[in-house]
């Protein structure tokens, strides 16, 4: 299993310290810190649409022009991930063949017990 996100950010600590007391265990990538490939941003979208990885309740989103929010789409929204990390939502996960994206302890569970 490996967990994407940022080291700072609250959800990928509370994530990473539910998968510790949980005993699960799990690679950390930072990807502001140590970069993100077109190609996995790539498998992220398909496996999960790029709609579920845009954090749009953050100051990045936020501190991006209003016409480019207001004309937002696959590509452009695939071009602003990579350029700025900090707009995807965190944590994203790689677990078996299956992505999942944010945190919520319930579904996790759910998830990780079928896998």
């Amino acid at each position: 299993m490996k967990l994407y996100g940022i080291k700072n950010c609250d959800t990928v600590k509370k994530a990473r310290k539910w998968l510790d007391e949980a005993g699960i265990a799990h690679e950390f990538h930072d990807f502001k810190k140590d970069g993100l490939t077109s190609e996995r941003l790539t498998r992220w979208e398909e496996a999960a649409g790029w709609e579920a990885l845009l954090n749009r309740r953050g100051t990045t989103w936020r501190k991006l022009p209003q016409t480019v929010r207001d004309t937002i789409g696959a590509q452009t929204a695939h071009e602003i991930m990579l350029e700025n990390p900090s707009v995807i939502k965190r944590p994203v996960v790689e677990h078996g063949d299956s992505v999942m994206i944010g945190f919520n302890a319930g579904e996790w569970e759910r998830t990780l017990e079928k896998g």
